[in-house]
């Protein structure tokens, strides 16, 4: 075993505690936001509004980097260049959208003026529950899609010398 297979199990063990914190962070935040209401009074207000955007830009966000950044890493690494993978990543984009949508919606809410209509928490998060869903039984079930036509340079590197030897299974 060399030294990049051996990092192979402490950078998985990564990836999965930052999604865990990520996808806690995406369904936390809709319910948060939901009491977003300066009816509450202001300093129940402000203290909602400083705890998402704390959330989100110091907690989530950062999740969601090192959560992409170490699942790249694993997938050159291990060499995984499976139809099932380019499948998880669509749904891993709609995550990240669904990450742009909510950190859109905190700005709109609390820098923009005047009355703004905060989403019910309800229909974020049943749409945030289809690509988390799906990248789970994608990634624990790793189905056979190769009748899915993709082409052919999606399954291997293109030949660029990358800076460390990738391990082969």
């Amino acid at each position: 075993m060399n030294g990049l297979e051996a990092v192979i199990p402490h950078l998985k063990s990564l990836h999965i505690g930052m999604l865990v914190i990520w996808c806690a962070g995406l369904f936390a935040l809709p319910l948060m936001l939901a009491r977003h209401d300066p009816a509450i009074g202001q300093a129940d207000y402000a203290r909602i509004r400083r705890a998402t955007h704390y959330a989100y830009a110091f907690v989530i966000t950062p999740a969601a980097v090192i959560a992409i950044a170490s699942g790249t890493g694993l997938i050159f690494l291990r060499g995984v260049f499976f139809t099932w993978l380019f499948a998880k990543l669509v749904f891993v984009a709609a995550m990240v959208g669904f990450h742009v949508w909510i950190g859109y919606v905190l700005v709109e809410v609390a820098e923009r003026k005047g009355v703004h209509r905060v989403p019910r928490a309800t229909m974020p998060l049943l749409l945030l529950m289809v690509p988390i869903t799906c990248v789970l039984v994608l990634v624990l079930a790793k189905p056979d899609l190769d009748q899915i036509p993709l082409p052919d340079w999606l399954y291997q590197p293109l030949g660029n010398q990358l800076p460390f030897d990738v391990p082969r299974r």
